[in-house]
Parts: structure tokens; C-alpha cells; sequence
């Protein structure tokens, strides 16, 4: 099995397209060989983190049953060549979960195994993390009170070389996307950074989510950038499955 993220950059003109997309890709997504969960997600202003929608930037998220359907996708599939020709800019990962816990509409679709070299709990090398809350509607206005804060210190905190804001549902399906250059930096501001500990207390004590699933991966390739800059400078490769993507 494998886990893929891309996140695509518009090009002027092509908002309209991809707001529909958000209703009529995910029924032709249903239908792709091999495709075994998959999210489609919206982001917002602000690096993702506003409270305003970004027309011009979504996500693709993507659990396979293997290598090689993933491949036959990215190489080959008709609304994801529509997707690439649409798109000014892309950058897509592939991930193996390290750990994952929670749920995501009822499951946990990283819960698999992996026989990918160096994907222990304590794998050196960049980590990538995915949060991802269903809010409860009467706490939402407590959650994006303390988005704009904590959004800025991630962005800023040591380690950290991608953070980006994205959803399935306007305010109330949320997620994060991080990449780190490791376990250790992640981890440094997870226990450290004295706002984020304080939105996690309080997601606990006056019960914010109706359902969270946190997950982290070791990164096994990368390609494209994001804001014209690549998350990783050579330390990571460039599968042929990727190549046969873009």
C-alpha cells in the first residue's frame, strides 16, 4: 500500500473549474482502480489557515492499494492529466505511516503495514504529519479564534519546511499538512510551543472535535514545489512514479 499528497496551484482564470471539481471529481475518484480512500480538500487564505477560502489552491490525498495503481493514475488517468494541464504549479509525496491514530469518517485509512526501509516510530531523516478534526459546530467559533496564532507559529517554528492549511467542509472539517527536517523538530514544538499546547488543552477540556485523527510518515519521495520552492533540496528522490506523474 502507499499514501500520496499533492497539493496544485491553479492557473488565472480556472477558479470556476476547480470549485466545481469539488463536487464532480470526488464521483469519478469512487471509480479508480485501486484508489482505496481518497480526500479532496479545499484551502483557505493565509498559507491555508484564513478563514476565507484560496480558489486558486486544493489538495489530493490518496491511500493505494499499490505502487502500481497509484502510477496508472498519475501516469495516465483522464481527470488527473485534466487536473496537471489546469494546474500552474504541483508537488506531490509519497508517504509511508510511521503512526497514526483516530479516525477520519469512521476509519483510519493509514493504519497498514509498510515494509519500506527506515519507517520505525524512530525513522531518521524528514517527517511528514497530518492532523486532520471534524469540529463540532457549537465549538467552532472557539477553534478559529485560535487558527491565526498558532497557524503563524507553526509556519515559524524551527524545522518546519511546509505547513499548509486544507479542509473537505468550510469551517468545520479541518486539516494540517507539515513537513519537518525530523521526529525531533516536530516533536520540539509539539511539546514546547506554549500556544499549541494551550489549543491542545482545550480541545480536550471543552470537547472542540466530534472525531481527529493524527497521523505521521516518513517522506519517500517528493517532486515539484509549492510557492516555487521545493520542501526538499536532493535528499529525497524522484521515484518513476512520480516522473510518469508530471
Amino acid at each position: 500500500m502507499l499514501t500520496t499528497i499533492t497539493i496544485f496551484t491553479l492557473r488565472p482564470g480556472q477558479r470556476r473549474w476547480g470549485l466545481a471539481q469539488m463536487g464532480i471529481s470526488p464521483r469519478l475518484l469512487k471509480q479508480v482502480p485501486g484508489l482505496r480512500f481518497f480526500q479532496l480538500l479545499g484551502s483557505g487564505a493565509a498559507n491555508g489557515f484564513g478563514f476565507l477560502p484560496n480558489l486558486d489552491r486544493y489538495g489530493f490525498l490518496g491511500v493505494w492499494d499499490s505502487a502500481e495503481a497509484a502510477t496508472a493514475f498519475f501516469a495516465a488517468h483522464a481527470l488527473w492529466a485534466d487536473y496537471q494541464r489546469r494546474s500552474r504549479e504541483t508537488w506531490t509525496a509519497e508517504l509511508a505511516p510511521l503512526r497514526s491514530h483516530g479516525l477520519w469518517n469512521g476509519l483510519n485509512p493509514f493504519d497498514y503495514p509498510t515494509d519500506a526501509l527506515g519507517t520505525g516510530p524512530d525513522a531518521a531523516g524528514p517527517v511528514a504529519v497530518l492532523t486532520r478534526a471534524s469540529i463540532r459546530l457549537r465549538r467552532a467559533w472557539r477553534f478559529w479564534g485560535f487558527v491565526e496564532p498558532t497557524s503563524r507559529a507553526l509556519a515559524e517554528a524551527p524545522g518546519v519546511r511546509l505547513a499548509i492549511g486544507l479542509g473537505e467542509l468550510p469551517l468545520v472539517r479541518q486539516a494540517t499538512f507539515s513537513v519537518w527536517d525530523s521526529a525531533e523538530a516536530m516533536q520540539e514544538y509539539a511539546y514546547r510551543d506554549v500556544r499549541h499546547r494551550e489549543v491542545i488543552q482545550l480541545t480536550r477540556r471543552e470537547g472542540w472535535y466530534g472525531e481527529e485523527l493524527f497521523a505521521r510518515f516518513r517522506v519517500l519521495s517528493s517532486r515539484g514545489t509549492v510557492d516555487g520552492q521545493s520542501p526538499f533540496t536532493g535528499e529525497i528522490a524522484e521515484t518513476p512514479v512520480l516522473k510518469k506523474a508530471t
